[in-house]
Formats: C-alpha cells, structure tokens, sequence
C-alpha cells in the first residue's frame, strides 16, 4: 500500500515536471524567459522546453502591428483657441526585450508622448491652418514618435487624425462663414446664369432681327418686281386699248355725221352737274354742228376721202375686227331733231340737214 501511494506521488511528480517544461507560443507571438528573475531567452512561436521551478516565461509579447485609440486631448492654436484632437496610433514591436525591459509601460508611454507632442505641433499653426493641415500634423507626429520609441523596441507605423474639434463659439461663426460663402457662391452662380441668358437673349433677338431686316428686303424686293410687272402688264394693256381704239377708229372711217353724233352724245354728260340748273341750247347748234364737222375734218389722221381701201394696223394676235354700222346718218338726224325740240319747246321745228356720206361704192353728187 505504502509503495502504491509513492508511485502515484512519483507520477503526479513527473506529469508536473513535464507540464512545466513544455512551453506553447502561439503564431506572432514571442516569450520572454527569466531564470531567477534575470532574463535567460526568448521563446518562439511554437513549442517549446525550459527548465522546470528554474526558469519562468514572464511576458508574451504580441509582435504583431497594434491599434491604439486615445481619447481627445486639449490644445491650444497660435491664436489662443483651444481644440480638441482625436489621434489614433498604429504601431509594432519590433525587439521584445527592449520592450519589456527599456519601459515599464509602453503603450502609456506612447500615449503621453503623443498628447505632448501633438500640443508641440498644435502650439505653431493657427486654427484654420489647424482644421486644414492634417497631413503635416501626422508627419510630424510620426517623425517623433518613431524616433523616440525606437530605443523601447517600438516602430510607429502611422499617426491618425480622427478630428477637430474647435470651440461652440468658433464653430458658429465657422457655419456662419461657410453660409456666407455658399450665398456668395449662390449670387455669383445666379449673376452668370443671368448675364449668360441676358447674352444668349441678346444674340437671339439680333439673329431674329437680322432675318426680320433680310425677310423684309426680300419682301420690298418681291412687292417692287411685283409692282414692275404689274406697271408693265399695265402699259402692255394700255397700249393694247389705244392700239384697239386706234385700229377702230381707222377701220371706222369716221365722217363728219359720226362726230356731230358723238358730240350730241355728250351733251348730257355736260348738265349732268348740279350747278347746271338751266342749260339753253342755242338756235344756231346746227350751224356750230356743222362748222365742228367741217374742222374735224381737217384734223390729222381723220380721212376726208372715203375712197379706197382702209389700211389697217396690225394689232397681232389680239386684234379684233371692226364693227361698221349702217345706220350713222339717220341716228345724227334724230339727235339734231331732239336738239331742235329741246332748243325751241314751243315751235314746231324741223330737222336740219346735214350733208351724207353716200353708199361706199358710189360718187357722191356733183354741186
């Protein structure tokens, strides 16, 4: 019984012997050893022995790349505002003994060397150089704090703005501003806009006003070739009647009872107006017939011969053919009968006498 009892003692002891001696690291990780309380080596990744109640793993260092987030920390600008400023640091052990023996803490360290080092930044620019420099900022956090943690074992990666925050007070007139600008921007937006359509509007009622002046030109050119064949057309017309007119008369053959007649024919037409209340009609309108025939006879282009042929103009394809009318003699003796009546109402009178053209074809009588 006595024996079992220090065999089972011997095993315990030997399973604790042996789970003392084995070490797991995990993957980037890394162990520091200490051999009473003096640094013996560095474990890696994996398995590994050490010397059971002699040596002792002390700290597992995480070798990979780290985020640390600090909370916003006071600073004070060139001109004496006071912003808030979010940083966030990414950084690497790079050697596990100095980070474990050069600090005692060294992701504190890191966070006050970034407070003071950021207010240090901060302390030169002004607020809008501030709000609007980020980039310099980071640069000049990481340019001391990579060369400051390196001798800890420590490489900082990269250093982060995450924001700033400037006071209540500078914030409103900050909106205040940016709303002026954007009106400004507005206004001036809106004035383009305007003096661009006022241009456009311009271009278009000189376009429209220089196809109304061409529209017109060509509308007064029109109208006067219009008016030029209308004048033409007119003339042709009128010389077409006066050569009609002119071609009847010459085929008429007008004698002297025929223009005593026309004369007759007018005389109405003369007490047409309405002055001419009385018209006398003298006794001797036979003899002034007469002398009127006699002196249109000699007028130029009338015939006094009725012998031969008449000569006809040529009117072309418009001419028409004279109408001759037999009856001219009687119609001027019922004319001078009228006048005769008209000329004595009381008396009766008796028709004058005119001289008449005989027949065409014969002589007329000799005394």
């Amino acid at each position: 019984m006595v024996v079992l009892v220090i065999l089972i003692l011997l095993l315990l002891f030997v399973i604790t012997v042996v789970a003392k001696s084995i070490r797991v690291v995990p993957q980037a990780y890394t162990g520091i050893v200490e051999r009473f309380g003096k640094y013996k080596e560095t474990l890696p990744a994996g398995l590994n022995f050490v010397v059971p109640f002699i040596d002792k793993v002390r700290y597992m260092i995480d070798l990979r790349e780290q985020v640390v987030s600090f909370p916003p920390q006071a600073a004070i600008t060139e001109d004496n505002l006071t912003v808030d400023i979010d940083t966030v640091i990414y950084f690497q052990v790079t050697d596990p003994i100095a980070a474990t023996y050069e600090i005692s803490n060294y992701i504190q360290a890191i966070e006050q060397l970034t407070m003071t080092t950021l207010r240090n930044v901060v302390g030169g620019m002004d607020l809008e150089q501030t709000l609007t420099s980020r980039e310099s900022i980071n640069s000049g956090l990481s340019a001391v704090l990579d060369e400051t943690t390196g001798r800890w074992g420590i490489k900082v990666k990269r250093v982060e703005i995450k924001g700033i925050d400037p006071p209540p007070s500078i914030k409103d007139a900050m909106e205040k501003q940016m709303r002026a600008e954007r009106d400004k921007r507005a206004l001036i937006l809106s004035a383009e806009g305007q003096r661009q359509s006022a241009i456009l509007t311009a271009e278009g009622n000189k376009q429209s006003q220089i196809l109304n002046a061409e529209g017109e030109r060509e509308s007064q050119i029109l109208r006067a070739q219009a008016e030029r064949e209308a004048q033409i057309l007119r003339a042709q017309g009128e010389g077409q009647a006066i050569q009609t007119v002119f071609q009847a008369i010459h085929d008429g053959r007008p004698d002297q009872s025929l223009l005593a007649y026309q004369y007759l024919q007018m005389m109405p037409k003369i007490a047409e107006g309405d002055a001419n209340k009385v018209w006398v009609i003298p006794s001797e309108i036979t003899k002034a017939l007469e002398g009127l025939g006699s002196s249109i006879h000699e007028v130029a282009g009338i015939p006094k011969s009725t012998d031969g042929p008449a000569k006809r103009v040529d009117m072309g394809p418009t001419a028409t053919e004279p109408v001759r009318t037999s009856s001219t003699s009687e119609a001027v003796q019922q004319a001078l009968a009228a006048a005769e009546d008209a000329a004595h109402p009381g008396q009766p009178g008796q028709p004058a006498e005119l001289p008449t053209e005989p027949p065409a074809g014969e002589e007329p009588p000799a005394g």
